[in-house]
């Protein structure tokens, strides 16, 4: 059956215009005034309603592992369609001994296929930078996994990667248009912080933070940026969270160099003060980069608006309170023995649009380039992220109108908190189409386990234009 929405406001990367759209399969077929439906046709009023593109979340974990606690997996991924995100973008560590292809291949085969809701592609993990891995990395990209990254953190961990493993990368990388990731963070500075806070008795979850201070980031960020100039090839940042990573950024983007960086949903709202929390409270805001300052948030929000940093991605990675990220509490532990990661999947579109649209930071058209149209051009995915004809069903009509507060309680993470307990929410994703299909309804999620498919990306995505 095919679908109209009609009377809505169509919100674009490039603007928006009161418009009708029309969905026919798995595609839009139509945009324009007056549409008529034909027989059959489900049509929905969007009246005072926005009409945005199905969200992409280019950077979640599913199969993260800290320690040896897991976070959950695509089973929890009806959590984004709520949410307003269609595609997911997951990072899968290469297995110790195999390749990197096999590796990605027999976890979508075993994790994500008949069993997520959304669609999906992934991002490989290099984690062991033997000569025939480096030279496989071409053929991520002819199996449709055209991205990865590497770890310059968590030193002794089997996916740290050393500056060599990121330079030849980055060089074989280049040759088949794959788009190199990097968490950007010395992991030698770490482990010293770390292990003279804990030395002097300060282990406590805050401290954290104080084990992760900007400098940190920054260093590994200018690193990352000369190892690619070396390389003549582009880098793309993940997860930016201070003013001096940023201003690594824009001064390499203003010296001609193709790099480029996303924040995160959770950097721009929270900061290191939650950390602080009484009791073990602090825990749950354990995440890497650690939460900054408001100074910090203020300069994201920035960066984001004028184009400094081009994706607002989630980071979601579910851990529980009660369980996993009580393993840095009691008589000799720390806040280095917390599972890093903060969930967030579901309340992306909701944080951006309650304190970006509605506070004035973000435009509604500046919102859908970020939580979607450029995440989908970086990761080669060609038909997601925009409401154009031709382009995937992917559709949210979003009701600005709604007020609420949001909670674990009525979230789909499969964990047992919010970072965003309690924060007041602006607006809400009412209903969601993926490839012509409703998987949302009145703000619930109505589709079915494996409903969502593998979306192979494409090489040379947006970091490799200039």
């Amino acid at each position: 059956m095919a679908v109209l929405i009609k009377n809505g406001t169509i919100v674009t990367a490039d603007g928006e215009r009161k418009a009708d759209i029309y969905a026919e399969g798995e595609s839009i077929t139509a945009i324009g005034e007056g549409l008529q439906p034909k027989e059959g046709d489900e049509v929905i009023d969007a009246e005072g309603k926005y009409v945005l593109p199905g969200g992409v979340d280019q950077h979640v974990h599913f199969s993260f592992s800290y320690k040896g606690s897991k976070t959950r997996g695509f089973e929890t991924s009806n959590a984004a369609a709520v949410g307003g995100t269609t595609t997911l973008i997951e990072f899968v560590n290469q297995e110790q001994g195999r390749g990197l292809v096999e590796t990605l291949d027999d976890y979508r085969k075993n994790d994500a296929e008949g069993i997520a809701m959304v669609d999906y592609a992934f991002h490989s993990v290099m984690t062991d930078p033997r000569d025939e891995v480096i030279e496989e990395i071409p053929k991520l990209a002819e199996a449709g996994y055209p991205t990865m990254k590497l770890f310059m953190a968590y030193k002794g961990q089997f996916f740290h990667a050393d500056d060599d493993a990121l330079l030849k990368a980055l060089q074989k990388g280049k040759e088949a248009g794959v788009t190199i990731m990097v968490h950007a963070e010395n992991a030698d500075m770490i482990d010293v912080l770390t292990n003279q806070l804990i030395a002097e008795g300060k282990t406590a979850p805050y401290y954290h933070a104080v084990s992760r201070p900007p400098v940190v980031e920054a260093e590994a960020t200018r690193r990352a940026i000369y190892l690619a100039e070396l390389a003549d090839a582009p880098l793309y940042v993940v997860h930016v969270t201070c003013k001096e990573a940023l201003e690594e950024v824009k001064a390499a983007y203003s010296r001609g160099q193709r790099v480029f960086g996303e924040t995160c949903a959770h950097y721009l709202v929270l900061d290191e003060s939650d950390l602080a929390k009484p009791g073990y409270e602090g825990a749950k805001y354990v995440c890497s980069p650690a939460l900054r300052t408001e100074e910090h948030r203020d300069a994201l929000w920035e960066a984001v608006d004028r184009k400094w940093l081009n994706a607002i991605s989630s980071d979601h990675c579910g851990f529980d309170y009660a369980e996993q990220k009580h393993l840095g509490y009691g008589e000799g532990k720390s806040f280095a023995d917390i599972p890093n990661g903060a969930p967030s999947l579901q309340n992306r579109l909701n944080i951006l649009w309650t304190y970006g649209v509605c506070e004035g930071k973000l435009s509604p058209s500046r919102l859908v380039d970020l939580y979607a149209t450029t995440p989908a051009k970086v990761n080669g995915l060609e038909n997601k992220g925009q409401l154009a004809v031709g382009f995937d069903a992917d559709i949210v009509i979003f009701d600005p109108a709604y007020e609420g507060t949001i909670s674990y309680k009525t979230n789909l993470e499969g964990v047992d908190y919010s970072p965003f307990e309690g924060f007041a929410q602006k607006g809400r994703p009412e209903t969601v189409f993926l490839r012509g299909q409703k998987i949302v309804e009145d703000a619930k999620y109505i589709g079915h386990k494996g409903q969502g498919k593998f979306v192979p990306g494409k090489p040379f995505g947006a970091s490799y234009e200039w």
